[in-house]
């Protein structure tokens, strides 16, 4: 071993750090689909309240229509709470799974 070498964490530690980080990451902001939001509400409301594009704001509006919901957002709770809280205070169901 020459003076330079670094001890690296066991590859179990490795695996841990892993897990907790995607553990963090892996909540979805989900939108749902009803008979009252216009397609336009619900893509100025992404646009404002997710930061989506135009073009993904309306593909996801596309989504939601045709299947029912569409995930729009990843992210942690902490993340995603305050962007869902926004959906429902515009009158657009949403929740995070």
């Amino acid at each position: 071993m020459n003076q330079f070498s670094i001890a690296l964490p066991e590859l179990e530690e490795i695996e841990v750090l892993l897990e907790e980080l995607i553990d963090q990451e892996a909540l979805d902001l989900v939108v749902f689909n009803d008979d009252i939001n216009t397609f336009e509400h619900v893509i100025q409301v992404l646009m404002k309240v997710c930061k989506h594009s135009h073009e993904q704001a309306e593909q996801c509006t596309l989504i939601i229509h045709y299947k029912g919901k569409c995930s729009v957002k990843k992210g942690s709770r902490e993340e995603l709470k305050p962007m869902c809280e926004a959906i429902l205070d515009a009158g657009i169901q949403a929740a995070i799974v």
